[in-house]
């Protein structure tokens, strides 16, 4: 179900839940300030999600709210998964979706990292 609107953090959310090992996840990276793990319905030979630990709804909600130190960790969180995956070469996709004209599922920030083909053209003519 897509994020109608921005609201209050739901600590219910699937991630939220993942966060603290009441779901189980095929994790491939995690530290202070955030994890990755493969997901459930992958798009690409590799699908990854990285999660902030924070309780934060979209990109504007962690850029506005998270500590400098959440915002590093976590945009280093991105590339050391990416490089632990072995995608510098040939290359990765990055998404992150943002709402109800994204198609925003789960309300906490997340970025998809694909890999292991050729993506195409980025958006749908």
């Amino acid at each position: 179900m897509p994020v109608e609107a921005l609201g209050d953090y739901d600590p219910n959310n699937i991630f939220a839940r993942i966060l603290r090992g009441e779901i189980p996840s095929k994790r491939v990276y995690e530290d202070d300030w955030a994890i990755a793990f493969h997901d459930i319905n992958p798009q690409a030979p590799v699908h990854v999600l990285v999660i902030p630990r924070g309780p934060y709804r979209s990109w504007a909600d962690f850029s506005a709210n998270a500590s400098e130190a959440e915002i590093a960790g976590f945009v280093r969180a991105v590339g050391a998964t990416a490089r632990l995956l072995g995608l510098e070469e040939p290359g990765y996709r990055l998404l992150a979706n943002a709402g109800v004209h994204a198609h925003q599922e789960v309300p906490h920030l997340h970025v998809h990292i694909f890999g292991g083909r050729q993506m195409g053209a980025m958006l749908p003519r």
